[in-house]
């Protein structure tokens, strides 16, 4: 891989793998070089994703293996303290890191397919 490719959009899934308000897809990235989780889920007809890190303390949000949502399908609910996510924006509006954000990465769906953007600070695995 060339110097360049880490800043390529990255293949994620199909498009018909993220259901309306569904199971999200969880996929491995390296945030500050560091190995580390993401997520991507359909949410009123728009694909978004964000690190599986909750901005009270980096521990993974989702419940069980994929699933970020509460019962209501409404907000993305962290798993061990309870903070309340918007899923639209990651915007933290209960719990103790109210006002604060999930950090986002950039994606687009495209052909029938969704991609997700690298960054300085979140980039793909990198395999030898």
């Amino acid at each position: 891989m060339n110097a360049a490719a880490p800043f390529v959009e990255q293949h994620l899934c199909a498009s018909s793998e993220l259901e309306e308000r569904g199971r999200a897809i969880v996929f491995d990235v390296s945030l500050w070089r560091q190995p580390a989780r993401a997520f991507a889920l359909r949410f009123d007809g728009r694909v978004v994703a964000y690190m599986n890190r909750c901005a009270h303390v980096p521990t993974e949000l989702d419940w069980q293996p994929g699933e970020f949502l509460d019962m209501d399908k409404r907000w993305i609910i962290c798993s061990i303290h309870g903070a309340t996510y918007e899923p639209a924006d990651g915007y933290c509006i209960a719990g103790p890191c109210r006002g604060e954000r999930l950090m986002a990465l950039d994606v687009v769906e495209r052909d029938g397919q969704v991609y997700w953007y690298p960054s300085p600070d979140i980039q793909p695995v990198l395999f030898d």
